[in-house]
């Protein structure tokens, strides 16, 4: 299949290629790495999602680096969101490699695209109770269910556990578990070349997506800000991101990461605290914070509804604001004061 642009493919020290596989949203490419292997072959990391253009960019790449399917050795996904995973059970069909991934992450694939998925249907009525309305909410469920096809193949997946030393690409990486922005991400870092693979926890110039996910964390940004207290001990020379292109000054960009959610915390409260304020639901904080343009594309609403949903648990945790009930929606106001019964 012939692609109408000239897939990106960037050498890096050691043989490693950048692969910069193409997306159909705004994030417009997810990079893959691949590395060679000191007894042949190669470990892709993050294979990109399935659609076309994704499958004939990786045609084009393999063919310009003379690289077949099946010299890929190991497949490797540092977190289970779609861009990252989505081709990885068309890889493993053609290579016959094994897919690694952690339990958790896995787990949130069995449960949004699996036989049994619910997980859609249970974000798509958190959503409901926190005021989105319901043309709004049935064009989430149908932009999640439209992933379906570009997760398919599922492949079948080998675990590994963060804390546990993973080899590839002739280095025997740490593995970092690596929350708030998607259960079980793993991260891997190799002390000796301070090179570390980020996926989607920190990259640097956007910021990574934190949401509230039913059934999974109760805290996730609570999850990250500790996780990139953790990550910025690192001694980093280059970290490797799931977007845009790799960089050098990794601890600086995980304190200004930080310092972005706490400026939209403040941000939040500031808006609670407005005189005369009415109790808001999380849907109209959301377009206070994100503006209505994301009725357009609810991909994006997605997203921004349920960073909001993640902000507005961390205060109400802290105390800074109130969550109320009242005719089984649920509402937000300044911390002084509660309409209704508190339901935290």
């Amino acid at each position: 299949m012939a692609n109408d642009k000239p897939v990106q493919v960037k050498a890096w020290n050691e043989g490693w290629l950048q692969v910069k596989v193409p997306l159909p949203f705004s994030l417009r490419y997810v990079n893959s790495y691949v590395l060679p292997e000191p007894a042949g072959g190669y470990t892709v990391v993050d294979p990109g999602l399935h659609t076309p253009e994704a499958v004939a960019a990786w045609e084009s790449a393999f063919e310009q680096e003379g690289i077949a399917f099946t010299d890929i050795k190991r497949i490797v996904v540092t977190h289970q969101h779609p861009d990252h995973y989505g081709l990885a059970g068309l890889f493993q069909e053609r290579s016959g490699a094994p897919v690694w991934m952690t339990e958790a992450s896995h787990s949130y694939a069995v449960r949004m695209w699996g036989e049994h998925r619910e997980l859609g249907d249970k974000l798509v009525a958190l959503f409901d109770i926190h005021g989105m309305p319901d043309e709004l909410v049935e064009g989430v469920a149908d932009n999640l269910e439209s992933f379906l096809p570009c997760v398919s193949p599922q492949p079948s997946v080998t675990y590994m556990k963060a804390g546990d030393p993973f080899t590839f690409g002739g280095i025997e990486w740490a593995t970092i578990d690596a929350p708030g922005h998607a259960l079980g991400q793993i991260l891997f870092y190799d002390p000796v070349s301070r090179t570390l693979l980020c996926g989607d926890q920190v990259m640097p110039d956007i910021t990574p997506n934190v949401s509230l996910v039913p059934d999974e964390l109760d805290d996730p940004l609570d999850a990250f800000m500790q996780s990139l207290e953790l990550l910025s001990m690192l001694d980093v020379s280059m970290a490797f991101p799931g977007h845009r292109n790799p960089f050098p000054k990794f601890t600086e960009r995980c304190i200004e990461l930080k310092e972005h959610h706490e400026r939209r915390l403040d941000s939040i409260v500031d808006l609670l605290n407005e005189q005369d304020r009415q109790p808001a639901t999380g849907f109209e904080l959301c377009e206070l914070l994100f503006g209505t343009r994301h009725r357009e594309n609810k991909h994006n609403l997605r997203f921004a509804m349920a960073e909001t949903l993640a902000h507005l648990a961390y205060l109400v945790k802290r105390g800074r604001i109130a969550q109320v009930e009242r005719d089984g929606k649920l509402f937000y106001s300044r911390a002084d004061r509660q309409d209704g019964n508190v339901a935290y």
